[in-house]
């Protein structure tokens, strides 16, 4: 990689990330715990948060891809929404699990996510309008130490299901491989743009799907999370991260991103050239298309496929696109349609799923778009992310340090 390191990249999406937590990415964790973390002190403090979080042991309650499917229930803690919280701004709550204990440890498959937002009871199902995002992490070194591919998971980001889609299933015959002694953390927060003058008691209920590996005829297609973000020139430069000045090649890079107004100083990031960027920026009124160069953020090891994608857009978004610079073509390109009646939100976004897959290119030249339209008059805060779910190509199941009888497991292993 040419004017930064890959280190640089992980610490600026991984403070992205961060913003939607309200924390640091997870860190080394321990033995898993249903306690809630401490609310930030960079966020305003949950209203009467209680009902403490809950988690059920793993079920099966199907079949996929000839296997056994399981599936994890999760429940965050209750929360107060008594004001109006603004993305990124409500009560939120994290603690961590296991998706599946056994006598020894053994290789699991993530084949799904959902989570929509409940009632206290967690099954009385209640308007998506307060979901800002619940967020699946795991230690991406740890993670590695087992999982063994050049395809590293960007800031341990398994999922991220955010407003306008509720829930992620993979195409068949693809899934994301997991140890099952890998601690997972749940990381859950609400938003509220539209109710004031009462108090809504809301929680997530979240849900994880997943087979074993010893009960598959043959091993799924591994995929990664990598994601690629937006990002807005603060100061210096020509707005291309990790590009100094004299080496821009417009033709090469792309349209540059534009001059933006941070919403969160404490996660603008230096690129190493003098210039300072933003992934958490203001939209002022009106219509923005910003275009931000992604190769680095990809930093690619090998040519792979995308399997399925999703975004990460606050309400006023109408698109986010990542597109090809060498050959010029659109890679793939997410629309979304806003809540009617005169409310803030997303009601729907696209995603894409697919068992053949997308291209991408080691050698090629990215870019992202992002397109907001913001009609409301006032200032708003926006986000453009796009988490990419590519084929981990150099990744083997039996690559995996587990030891053979983990691999004769009976089923009837425990989950907690």
């Amino acid at each position: 990689m040419r004017g930064i390191t890959r280190p640089i990249i992980v610490a600026l999406i991984g403070a992205v990330f961060a913003a939607c937590d309200g924390q640091s990415p997870v860190t080394a964790p321990g033995e898993p715990t249903t306690q809630p973390t401490t609310q930030p002190t960079t966020r305003p403090a949950a209203s009467g948060v209680g009902g403490a979080p809950e988690t059920a042991a793993a079920k099966v309650v199907g079949e996929r891809d000839a296997a056994p499917l399981y599936r994890k229930q999760l429940l965050s803690n209750v929360y107060h929404v008594d004001r109006i919280f603004k993305s990124m701004m409500g009560p939120m709550s994290r603690f961590e699990f296991h998706l599946w204990r056994s006598p020894e440890p053994e290789l699991l498959w993530v084949t799904g996510f959902d989570a929509v937002m409940a009632a206290p009871d967690g099954v009385e199902q209640l308007s998506q309008e307060f979901m800002c995002h619940s967020n699946l992490d795991v230690d991406e070194d740890r993670y590695h130490k087992t999982i063994q591919t050049k395809m590293k998971f960007t800031a341990g980001r398994v999922f991220t299901i955010s407003q306008g889609q509720h829930e992620v299933r993979f195409p068949s015959g693809c899934g994301v491989p997991l140890p099952s002694d890998q601690s997972l953390s749940l990381v859950t927060q609400v938003l509220n743009h539209n109710i004031t003058g009462r108090t809504i008691l809301v929680r997530h209920r979240v849900g994880i799907e997943f087979v074993r590996d010893l009960d598959l005829k043959q091993p799924l297609k591994p995929l990664v999370g990598h994601a690629v973000h937006g990002m807005k020139l603060v100061e210096g430069g020509r707005g291309y991260f990790g590009i100094p000045s004299r080496l821009v090649d417009a033709h090469k890079h792309g349209e540059a991103c534009s001059i933006g107004d941070p919403v969160d100083t404490h996660h603008n990031e230096d690129d190493g050239t003098g210039q300072t960027f933003t992934g958490f920026w203001y939209v002022k009124p009106g219509r923005e298309v910003n275009h931000t160069r992604v190769t680095q953020q990809l930093d690619l090891p090998y040519d792979t496929t995308i399997h399925y994608a999703m975004v990460h857009l606050h309400p006023y978004a109408e698109s986010l696109e990542l597109r090809d610079l060498t050959t010029g073509q659109t890679v793939y390109k997410s629309k979304t349609r806003q809540v009617e009646d005169g409310g803030i939100g997303l009601a729907e976004v696209e995603y894409y799923s697919s068992e053949e897959g997308l291209p991408l290119y080691k050698r090629h030249e990215y870019q992202l778009i992002s397109v907001y339209n913001n009609t409301s008059g006032v200032d708003q805060d926006s986000m453009a992310i796009m988490l990419l779910y590519v084929h981990a190509k150099d990744y083997s199941p039996r690559s995996m340090a587990l030891s053979d009888a983990s691999r004769k497991i009976p089923s009837g292993g425990q989950s907690n």
